[in-house]
């Protein structure tokens, strides 16, 4: 982990694109979402623990901007920092790189909710702490 923001790699595949070799749309949102599973895993957050502990996360809003494409074996670059955080929600702010490229800039806004009823609830206190100290590092910059 990177105590300014994180950073994952991946592999565009065969699955990920069009008949023309291009990403399709909807397909960068599994690459937003594997940085911001593994941003959190970094941090002591898997997923799996979570939801146990009556936890989870749901995607409240996305702003995505397309730049340029991604095509079949790129190697991407998915950066993700915090932007903000409240009491059951957090901002991320992600981009998409290949190379020296910038690919896509997206926000996304995350509920944290109760798995087994759906409805809002206070993210853990101790991981709001973190993710707020994270938001104060930040020296990657908010996505704009």
């Amino acid at each position: 982990m990177v105590n300014h923001g994180f950073r994952i790699e991946c592999r565009v595949y065969y699955e990920d694109t069009d008949a023309a070799g291009i990403v399709y749309y909807a397909n960068y949102l599994r690459f937003l979402e594997r940085g911001r599973t593994e941003f959190l895993r970094t941090l002591g957050h898997d997923q799996s623990t979570l939801m146990k502990r009556g936890v989870a996360f749901a995607v409240r809003s996305l702003n995505a901007e397309y730049l340029k494409p991604a095509k079949l074996d790129d190697l991407l670059a998915i950066e993700t920092v915090v932007e903000s955080v409240a009491r059951a929600q957090v901002v991320f702010a992600q981009s998409i790189h290949c190379g020296q490229n910038r690919l896509l800039d997206a926000k996304v806004r995350i509920a944290c909710i109760d798995p087994t009823r759906g409805k809002p609830i206070a993210l853990p206190t101790a991981m709001r702490e973190q993710l707020d100290e994270l938001r104060r590092q930040n020296t990657l910059g908010p996505i704009e």
